[in-house]
């Protein structure tokens, strides 16, 4: 029970106080005012059993006066639980999912290749709006549920303890029948959780790739991989409630079999004139109001069992280690390689193998070589989005294994060839290399990087808002934006993953003389796949299925008649290729 609270809580399970004290109170409240009907039940039964001794006015006026009070305090105290319900609730949602977003942003990318982006969206809102309808209506009902029948027992059988056991002598039972069931409660829970995810994985992937599937009229039937996950989510949502359903109603059907059990025992007594007619009429208020929250939490205990598994997989997730570090790195020095091997979440070939070299500061080093030798591998490295398995990377001689993260990326500048940008206006997809940066500084950026004249001619300049992802600009537009926001970053260590392969040759151009701008005085490591634009680097490594294979200048390379000169010559060849008719 303490581990579902502390799942539910996010591991801070004293926020749940003030809502459970609220919760306890106001269900000690609602059970108060049955003793007080007793009592003026009592009062006139006395009246009419003994008539000599007169009616009890005083008594009734009393009581009554009591009862007329208690109705605002009643009222205070159900305000008071649901005010700290939902604002607990509120709080824990809108803060649990900043906290899971900024640690999922300190972990290495090897976590986001091991799980699908719809499974973490639906985590983000799907699992946290579980958890806030959890926490705002079922943890209360919980807690009250679970104490309050406690309190009972407690009081009651001291008053007569065959009435009390005669009350909860089948609670047991139907408790014992929902923890047999357990593990096939998880399992379905399970089951659905997982099939939401894949039908929310194939909805994504249908509405991202609606373009070819339009073009190669693919769909209907025909696209059956989210037809078969919408079947499958069908069929284990009514597995869940086919099978839990009767199990929480036959739980409910047991603890609520403890009233009619007390009744008869009661019935029983009484006849039998070993138990008086008002402690009978106390036990039968106080059953009702002591298994109406009861069977409350059974009615709820699927819903709860449900977020039970979503609240679990936020906390899986949060416990994940993020990159661990404390130093800075010299950003001047040297990027060193030293017998490094790298595999993506562990497969069996690696994707860097026992690889060395080094990186001068203030030059200019291509990596070159066939699809898949680990050139944008070597890039993520340095950039620290994993870890290595084997060997080591140093930054102006500090490991980057203890380095600082976050004080690493303020080093460097890094521009994608897939550009992503976010949906607001260009100038703060600019502002994006520098939160703090005035507009004067924007501008600037932007005219560097060849961008800003076609900004300003847009209708609202640099307010003009873009589509998600960019999707309102053209990809020599999205490229000469990013290289804007590196340069108002102004880091002084610069990684290209080329920028200029997708672009047509007017914003080839345009993109080429940004980046002139973007790495002077840097230490730029570019990945090159078009060789002319690197014939002028300071040092070309070549790799090969994750192996560096060859260095050198361009000249030296060409002269050693390697793979370089080999896929120098196969472009060279392919400039003058044209489509015959």
């Amino acid at each position: 029970m303490m581990q579902y609270f502390t799942n539910i809580s996010g591991g801070n399970v004293r926020s749940l106080w003030p809502m459970g004290i609220s919760a306890v109170l106001d269900g000690i409240v609602r059970v108060l005012p049955a003793a007080l009907l007793v009592d003026i039940f009592n009062t006139i039964y006395m009246y009419f059993a003994e008539p000599q001794l007169g009616l009890d006015t005083t008594r009734l006026w009393t009581v009554s006066i009591v009862l007329f009070v208690w109705m605002f305090v009643s009222y205070w105290t159900f305000s008071v639980q649901y005010d700290r319900s939902f604002y607990v609730a509120y709080r824990q949602a809108a803060s649990g999912r900043l906290e899971l977003a900024e640690h999922i942003r300190g972990l290495s990318l090897g976590f986001f290749n091991r799980r699908d982006p719809a499974d973490m969206t639906n985590m983000l809102l799907s699992d946290y709006g579980q958890v806030e309808t959890t926490i705002s209506h079922n943890v209360p009902q919980l807690i009250s549920g679970l104490i309050l029948p406690m309190l009972a027992f407690i009081s009651l059988i001291f008053l007569d303890w065959r009435m009390t056991l005669a009350m909860f002598v089948a609670l047991p039972f139907g408790v014992l029948l929902l923890w047999l069931t357990s593990s096939l409660q998880e399992r379905l829970c399970e089951n659905q959780v997982k099939a939401r995810n894949e039908a929310a994985s194939r909805l994504q992937e249908y509405l991202g790739g609606i373009r070819e599937i339009k073009a190669h009229n693919v769909g209907g039937e025909r696209f059956q991989r989210l037809r078969i996950s919408f079947q499958r989510l069908k069929e284990t949502s009514i597995a869940l409630e086919a099978i839990i359903g009767p199990l929480i109603m036959g739980a409910m059907l047991l603890a609520r079999s403890g009233m009619t059990i007390m009744i008869v025992v009661g019935s029983y007594l009484l006849v039998g004139g070993s138990l008086s007619l008002p402690t009978f009429l106390l036990f039968l208020l106080v059953g009702t109001r002591i298994f109406d929250p009861l069977t409350t939490v059974l009615l709820n205990y699927g819903e709860m069992k449900y977020s039970a598994y979503s609240a679990q997989r936020i906390m899986d997730v949060k416990r994940e280690q993020p990159l661990q570090g404390d130093k800075d790195i010299n950003p001047a020095g040297s990027i060193v390689f030293d017998r490094v091997t790298f595999r993506y979440n562990d497969h069996a070939v690696p994707a860097l193998q026992d690889v060395s070299f080094t990186i001068k500061p203030n030059t200019i080093t291509a990596l070159v070589g066939y699809s898949g030798s680990g050139k944008s591998t070597v890039t993520r490295l340095i950039s620290r989005f994993w870890d290595v398995q084997q060997g080591e990377i140093r930054i102006g001689g500090q490991a980057l294994s203890d380095a600082d993260p976050e004080r690493l990326l303020e080093h460097i500048a890094i521009v994608f060839q897939d550009v992503y940008l976010f949906q607001d206006t260009i100038g703060n997809n600019i502002r994006i290399g520098n939160m703090n940066a005035t507009q004067a500084e924007v501008e600037a950026a932007a005219k560097r990087a060849c961008c800003h004249d076609f900004i300003a001619a847009l209708p609202q300049g640099y307010d003009t808002p873009v589509g998600e992802g960019g999707s309102t600009l053209s990809g020599g537009e999205k490229q000469r934006i990013s290289i804007a926001r590196a340069l108002l970053k102004d880091a002084p260590i610069v990684l290209l993953d080329e920028a200029t392969a997708s672009l047509d040759a007017e914003n080839e151009s345009a993109v080429q003389q940004a980046i002139n701008e973007l790495v002077a005085h840097k230490t730029v490591v570019i990945i090159a796949h078009r060789l002319k634009t690197i014939q002028y680097a300071d040092h070309i490594i070549v790799l090969e299925q994750g192996r560096v294979i060859e260095e050198g200048t361009h000249e030296s390379l060409v002269a050693d008649e390697g793979v370089y000169c080999k896929l120098w010559g196969l472009q060279q060849d392919a400039e003058g290729w044209n489509v015959r008719t």
